[in-house]
């Protein structure tokens, strides 16, 4: 029978759980980390940056345009209209006067007036704060009325002064002639169509 020899050297085989144990930690070392997505650059982006810009010029202009029209439109609202020409103020109260044509002395006082005060506001001759002599003398100087005009505009004076300082009583058909020929020198004296509108233009 033949003897085992016990000395031989043993064939051992590794733990198969010491073998996994031994290779997880380089299977570990090899596992990396998923990156991001790489933006692989195709040449046309300053078409976007382009059509960015374009588009923020686009909104800029249109709130530009917005604000200058509100901005315009409140300066309308705000701003006060023109105040009417002197032969239209002229014309007017000239009509409230004949409410006082029962009272001699104050509607002379008044259409006397009415008179300086549009010659002042039309050819800025200073009127009212002149005796009648003193506007006349001037008057005879100036060329903003023609002859006519001047002797209708001393007539006139002269009578208004007679009842205002002179307490003449005349009758109501003298009177109303006295606020006709401050009609007739309103009505001759204003601007034409022409003149109005290259004053407008002016202005």
């Amino acid at each position: 029978m033949p003897t085992t020899n016990t000395n031989s050297a043993a064939l051992i085989l590794p733990d198969p759980v010491d073998a996994t144990n031994a290779a997880a930690p380089a299977e570990i070392a090899d596992i990396r980390g998923i990156k991001g997505a790489v933006d692989i650059p195709t040449g046309n982006e300053w078409v976007l940056w382009l059509l960015g810009a374009l588009a923020i010029f686009v909104v800029v202009l249109v709130v530009a345009w917005f604000v200058r029209r509100h901005l315009a439109k409140r300066n309308v609202e705000l701003a006060p209209p023109p105040p009417p020409p002197p032969h239209v103020i002229a014309w007017r109260q000239l009509q409230d006067a004949l409410g006082l044509i029962h009272e001699a002395e104050q509607f002379c006082t008044e259409v006397s007036l009415i008179v300086r005060v549009y010659l002042e506001g039309r050819f800025n001759l200073h009127a009212p704060d002149r005796t009648t002599e003193e506007f006349l003398f001037e008057l005879q100087s100036s060329n903003r009325l023609v002859n006519d005009h001047k002797e209708l505009l001393r007539e006139f004076l002269g009578e208004c002064d007679m009842v205002k300082f002179a307490k003449a009583e005349p009758p109501e058909t003298e009177l109303r002639r006295l606020h006709e020929a401050a009609s007739r020198l309103v009505g001759e004296t204003q601007p034409r169509l022409s003149e109005a509108n290259e004053e407008g233009g002016e202005r």
